[in-house]
């Protein structure tokens, strides 16, 4: 699924024009992002948790060469899916 794709379906969902609904997609991404570049949880109840990890500096290692690179220290963001959305997928692919 694609972002026109969920865009489509709040358009029919919520009976707004697709210029609506693509504004209110664009405006939950866009406070998602913000929150987490705040440093920011931002939990979806029934859904899941986006949270950002702070990984350190690392030697690592190129797989194709086997000669070993330094990893600079970073931010990730981590997805926990919620129970329910857990329950959800596990029930759709039974």
């Amino acid at each position: 699924m694609t972002k026109q794709d969920i865009i489509n379906h709040v358009s029919a969902e919520a009976n707004l024009s697709r210029a609506k609904a693509e504004e209110a997609v664009e405006t939950v991404i866009k406070l998602i992002k913000e929150s987490l570049g705040q440093g920011e949880t931002v939990i979806l109840r029934r859904f899941g948790s986006f949270q950002v990890k702070e990984k350190s500096k690392r030697m690592g290692r190129n797989p194709k060469t086997g000669e070993e690179a330094i990893i600079s220290a970073r931010k990730v963001v981590r997805f926990k899916s919620g129970k329910h959305f857990k329950h959800t997928v596990n029930d759709i692919n039974s």
